[in-house]
């Protein structure tokens, strides 16, 4: 994977807290391209994401201070662009740009594409952080199991179980949904 998958540093985060420009500079910099990876799996479309890596970006830049420990920087941004990609969905233009003939979607599937991302995200969100945590690694971010469990301080057999049980309840919560939904 070409992308970088690990997040800056807290040296970085803290100097960035307290204030110094090029920390904070670096920071959104070294925090981009996950903050991509998170829009791009949770929003609905290519567009949304983009906008929502952004405003991400620029709520990191604004509100560093808030970040309570800087060990939860990832956490923070997975809510605050699952949070963006969530209000880009109920917004729902009313005019979209054409399609491209080969990409023709009727405003219905979009709705409905909408719908599934922020169910999904919604259903990451309403894991046990212990659980969320593994499966963004694995899921989202593109970890290896190995990085994932040593990441987290878990043995591979302890984070497999975890992933396991995440996986498990997300399909339980969305399979709930369209199970009733194909009867």
């Amino acid at each position: 994977m070409a992308d970088r998958t690990d997040w800056p540093g807290e040296a970085l985060i803290v100097a960035a807290q307290g204030g110094d420009l090029d920390s904070l500079t670096a920071l959104v910099a070294g925090s981009h391209p996950n903050v991509r990876r998170f829009a791009h799996s949770l929003c609905a479309s290519r567009e949304d994401a983009e906008d929502a890596a952004q405003e991400a970006l620029i709520i990191l830049y604004r509100r560093i201070g808030m970040l309570r420990a800087s060990g939860a920087l990832a956490s923070w941004m997975f809510r605050i662009v699952r949070n963006e990609c969530l209000r880009r969905a109920r917004l729902m233009p009313r005019e979209r740009p054409p399609l491209p003939d080969t990409a023709v979607m009727s405003a219905e599937d979009e709705v409905l594409r909408r719908l599934e991302a922020g169910r999904v995200a919604e259903a990451i969100a309403g894991l046990p952080a212990d659980q969320r945590r593994v499966l963004i690694m694995r899921d989202v971010q593109g970890h290896s199991g190995r990085a994932a469990a040593e990441a987290l301080g878990l043995s591979t057999a302890a984070m497999k179980s975890r992933l396991h049980r995440a996986r498990a309840a997300l399909q339980h919560t969305l399979g709930d949904t369209r199970a009733s939904a194909h009867h």
